[in-house]
């Protein structure tokens, strides 16, 4: 194939994030070229780094970097299934395995990598796999729908993604590694054993120091993996995540100089051994190294580019830190993280019943960051970064930067970055591209990332770049976006309107209309608050489901040994005997830690997960309903025996109580929400710690608002006083809507009362007063949430396919043995890892569902 005119023919071998990348550059360099490119998957580019995302419901197209159309509108000529199988080298030509034939001027080998299986015997039996494409995923979860324990072999950043994708389709998941700890190239040996601890907490297995000699027949599962050491361990699947190897074969059978440990040789310019030949990306070899991450891989790419059409660009390696979290767990990792440079000294930080680990590695003469490991706790790493990229002097007291109570850490804001400061590792965007993009008219982070392309690649720069930004729109007199996140470009009370007004009842309808990309941890759960307390629809639907977190998914609070929390609803804290002994026969029934909590409720510690719709089931069949103690929503309204009983009672504080827990019960909002009814200024309900806190008088009741417990305890504020009962739920209906439409994601009523500007007086001149006319809108509001109520147990116990999502395996009725119990003062508790490592634990056996 040749071209008809006089552009440089360019045929790229690989679509990979790195391959696609260099096509982007290419196009938007405007070269005079003839751009092929050479697929040898079925489908185009996509985003391998955000692969795990498929098992928590994204779709191939969610990762889909570009389509066909995208490449046709840049005159690309695209071939997918095309496998190049040869080059001729001295005719410019490449060839497929289909016989098809290229011409090319420049050639460009971006063909990546693939995943090292250890030569282990029975190593290429049926359910052994890998972890690399689409294709892998699809096997995975073909093998995972007819398993019930799975193996990862390899400890490393990708062992534990693939670990975590197991954990996900519900099986019993274990990590199998060589090195003695985890992610041994990313931590040292501390960070590593508290990663590891984590890591089993969370119920997968972690066994490091172990060498796998064979994959036999198993006795229990499928297979059976024999170690070195002589122990074994059964499982019915294995995923080898092992590390990558260089797909340099076409480089090696064309005779290109490769590295004495593979990978195609390249020089400063990505050039090969052959002139008219590149190499970008993990294929290639610089200075015999390997990069593993996509940044180094864009570099080259650009890099790349930048040669082909006349720049001045070269590679001169890459910086390797990376923050990311791993089953939930922050890791970060900068620079020399093993302290390996002459004289290095560090500081360091264990937080051991926390599970944060963070060390501060700095030169010999404490004036530079050299590198960090941050396990538990990331909240440090962008500093840190800054710090070691771009060789800031260290504080007086370096440890300052990482310990979490001094009171005199040093700030490093976007104004103390110099220009030079990298932002965006991936895409080689400095602090400087950013501020010239603002100068150029981006007035938005949005328009910033459109410009610059910062924050596309493993997003972890997004929070840095978002401080840049605003300190750089707001030096301009720009006001400065409170969108959301990256995904809406609109507050949370905005999203509120623009769901309400539209009809909008699901999350994708919501994106597809109004934002953009695939959504990410932040806008969903909110998206999700706010669509309940909108429409107060049964959130396990499916539409709803990938919004909520984990308490949610199950309807109870996960605790720290996997188990779960049962807490039904007790309005006002009034319980029939017969209750109480229902829930005392369902305790015993299964093993289950009682306590009385503050909030006048019964908590039942333990339950795992396929024992919540038995236990809800009994529940509900004796006249309880969830407590919603899982969720931000209303969780109690306790309540003293008020004039019912007590001699100093002047109203009947129970009953107002049950009203309204019964009245707002399931009323989903930005954060939780607590009552309380106490029937004298005696105050025995201790009301005024609460969000809503009412007190009664002789002449009605006082209205207390905005205060709070927990972290940072405030007192509430009376609001206004001797009101009737009518009155009295019409203004709590007032300031409960407006504090839902208007507060921010995960804001108390508190902070958000603080914010209003006017505070107290404002929303007692917005509540009582009507001064924005809007009471009508926010009564009707809460009376639509109060019609929809359903008790979200109900609703689960009575759909058979709700039900089969409360399993621990997906055809199994095996106990998970990592939930152990001892007994303490006649009740059970978790075991420790001490009590587990000794044998003390107890396994509970459990039934199908």
């Amino acid at each position: 194939m040749t071209s008809s005119d006089s552009k440089t023919r360019i045929v790229v071998v690989g679509n990979g994030m790195v391959g696609h990348h260099f096509v982007e550059q290419l196009h938007n360099s405007d070269a005079n070229a003839d751009i092929t490119v050479l697929c040898g998957e079925s489908r185009l580019a996509y985003d391998r780094v955000y692969l795990s995302s498929y098992f928590s419901g994204a779709s191939a197209d969610d990762l889909a970097l570009t389509t066909p159309a995208q490449y046709a509108s840049w005159g690309v000529n695209v071939v997918t299934n095309a496998i190049v199988t040869d080059i001729d080298r001295e005719n410019k030509t490449v060839v497929t395995s289909e016989g098809q034939k290229f011409d090319y001027d420049k050639l460009v080998l971006a063909t990546g990598s693939y995943p090292f299986v250890p030569p282990i015997k029975g190593n290429d039996q049926e359910h052994c796999l890998v972890y690399r494409t689409i294709e892998d995923l699809l096997a995975i979860e073909a093998s995972a729908s007819v398993s019930k324990v799975g193996v990862v072999v390899g400890g490393g950043l990708l062992g534990l993604e693939a670990a975590n994708a197991l954990k996900q389709a519900g099986l019993d998941t274990h990590v199998v590694e060589f090195a003695p700890q985890l992610m041994a190239v990313q931590l040292d040996t501390t960070g590593g054993d508290v990663l590891k601890q984590k890591i089993s907490s969370l119920g997968v297995t972690v066994h490091t120091q172990k060498a796998t000699q064979s994959i036999e027949a198993g006795d229990s599962c499928r297979y059976k993996m024999v170690f070195a050491d002589g122990s074994e361990l059964e499982t019915d699947m294995i995923l080898f995540s092992a590390g990558i190897r260089p797909s340099d074969q076409l480089g090696r059978k064309a005779s290109l100089t490769l590295g004495e440990r593979g990978g195609i040789a390249i020089d400063n310019h990505c050039l090969t051994s052959d002139p008219n030949i590149y190499a970008i990306g993990e294929c290639a070899l610089w200075d015999n190294k390997i990069f593993g991450l996509v940044a180094p891989g864009y570099t080259m790419a650009r890099t790349a580019v930048s040669h082909l059409t006349g720049g001045d660009s070269v590679f001169t390696g890459a910086d390797m830190s990376t923050k990311l979290k791993l089953m939930g767990v922050e890791v970060g990792s900068i620079g020399d993280a093993h302290e390996r440079t002459e004289g290095a000294l560090s500081y360091t930080y264990l937080n051991q019943p926390e599970g944060v680990y963070k060390k501060l590695v700095v030169d010999s003469e404490q004036k530079r960051v050299l590198g960090a490991v941050l396990v538990g706790d990331t909240s440090d790493y962008d500093t840190l970064l800054q710090y070691a990229l771009n060789d800031i002097a260290l504080p007086e007291f370096p440890e300052s930067l990482i310990l979490p109570t001094s009171g005199d850490t040093p700030a490093l804001g976007a104004d103390a970055l110099p220009d030079t400061a990298s932002i965006c590792s991936c895409l080689n965007v400095t602090k400087g591209d950013i501020v010239s993009a603002i100068d150029g008219g981006c007035c938005s982070v949005a328009d910033v990332k459109g410009e610059t392309k910062a924050s596309t690649g493993c997003g972890g720069c997004a929070a840095l770049l978002k401080n840049v930004v605003d300190g750089e729109l707001e030096k301009r007199g720009v006001e400065v976006s409170k969108a959301i996140c990256e995904h809406f470009n609109y507050t949370r009370q905005e999203l509120f309107h623009i769901v309400k007004v539209n009809g909008i009842r699901t999350f994708d309808e919501l994106l597809e209309a109004h934002g953009e990309g695939l959504g990410c941890e932040i806008c969903k759960p909110a998206v999700g608050s706010i669509l309940a307390s909108v429409y107060n629809d049964y959130i396990l639907k499916e539409s709803h489901l990938p919004l909520q977190d984990t308490n949610d998914i199950y309807l109870g609070n996960m605790q720290k040994d996997g188990t779960y929390s049962v807490v039904p609803r007790v309005p006002g804290g009034e319980i029939t005997p017969e209750k109480l002994i229902l829930l005392g026969e369902v305790a015993k029934e299964y093993q289950l830690y009682t306590k009385i909590t503050g909030g006048q409720r019964i908590d039942l510690f333990g339950a795992r997960v396929e024992q919540l719709p038995d236990i809800w089931q009994k529940l509900v069949e004796g006249g309880f309903e969830t407590g919603h103690a899982y969720a931000k929503a209303l969780r109690t309204v306790k309540s003293c025996v008020g004039s019912t009983w007590c001699r100093y009672g002047v109203q009947d504080s129970v009953g107002t109580a049950i009203d309204l827990e019964n009245r707002y019960k399931g009323l989903r909002a930005p954060h939780k929400i607590k009552f309380a009814v106490s029937g004298c200024t005696r105050e025995c309900a201790e009301a005024q710690s609460k969000d809503i806190g009412v007190i009664a008088t002789e002449q009605g009741w006082n209205l207390y608002v905005c205060g709070n417990g927990g972290m940072k305890p405030r007192h509430a504020d009376l609001f206004a006083t001797d009101l009737d009962t009518q009155t009295l739920i019409k203004y709590i209906d007032r300031v409960l809507m407006f504090y839902v439409k208007t507060a921010d994601r995960l804001q108390r009523t508190s902070v958000w009362m603080d914010n209003l500007e006017g505070g107290l007086a404002y929303l007692q001149d917005v509540v009582i007063n009507d001064a924005l006319g809007i009471n009508g809108e926010l009564e009707a509001q809460m009376d639509a949430v109060v019609d929809a109520y359903q008790c979200e147990w109900k609703t689960t116990i009575e759909d058979p396919q709700s039900r089969k999502r409360f399993r621990q395996f997906v055809n199994s009725s095996e106990t998970d043995t990592n939930i152990q119990f001892v007994s303490e003062r006649g009740q059970v508790r978790p075991a420790t890892v001490a009590e587990k490592a000794a044998g003390v634990g107890q396994f509970i056996p459990v039934s199908m569902v």
